[in-house]
């Protein structure tokens, strides 16, 4: 989201990262838009997916837009360092994506539901980038917090890659992996586009659409 960084194209070793710290950032108590908690506990009826899809000021706000999403925060997930900043981040020193975590109603909106929306809204075929943000914290990925959302994001992949075979678009390179700690990112970041309407977006997809009939 931000030119003139240095872009790391390759995730460091344990050894490699950066220290980060024990104190966890500081984020607001609610959403800016929903209004609700951004930080647990919450309703035992409630579940939570957490994607990675590019800059995640535009991917929180595709999913906050979706009826039965109770709440959505952007954060740093799949890497070493702990709780780490925005800035370490971009140095691609501390193996994070950015990602954004997604608390919703599966009563409402589905698991399956919401990865649709997630492989329309990006290209997940570009590696360790999207668009023109290049590094390793735009890379496309899903974390998944059961066994059972596992098995939906890898049989979801598959069957978009069919898709996208179809349409002669390249291969997925999104990585699935069960979600491990999931760091807040800084105040200022979270709910971006409802606080700035003019700020930079870049999400996009491959322009294929996820046929969920067929899945």
């Amino acid at each position: 989201m931000f030119f003139g960084k240095e872009k790391v194209t390759t995730i460091p070793s344990p050894d490699e990262a950066l220290p980060g710290r024990e104190q966890s950032l500081s984020v607001p108590a609610q959403h800016f838009v929903l209004g609700n908690p951004l930080k647990p506990p919450f309703s035992e009826n409630l579940e939570i997916a957490c994607f990675g899809l590019g800059c995640f000021w535009g991917a929180e706000k595709k999913f906050w837009n979706i009826g039965g999403v109770f709440s959505t925060a952007v954060g740093y997930a799949a890497g070493y360092t702990p709780n780490p900043t925005y800035d370490e981040v971009c140095t691609g020193r501390t193996g994070h994506n950015e990602v954004v975590q997604i608390v919703f109603d599966p009563q409402v909106v589905s698991y399956m539901e919401l990865l649709a929306v997630f492989w329309e809204s990006h290209n997940p075929t570009q590696g360790m980038c999207q668009g023109n943000d290049k590094g390793t914290q735009y890379r496309s990925g899903i974390y998944s917090y059961s066994d059972e959302q596992q098995k939906f994001a890898e049989t979801s992949r598959a069957h978009f890659q069919q898709q996208l075979n179809q349409a002669n678009v390249g291969g997925i390179t999104t990585e699935i992996l069960s979600a491990e700690t999931f760091y807040f990112a800084e105040e200022y970041h979270q709910q971006y586009l409802a606080k700035n309407p003019m700020g930079y977006c870049g999400l996009g997809g491959t322009g294929v659409q996820y046929d969920s009939e067929t899945t």
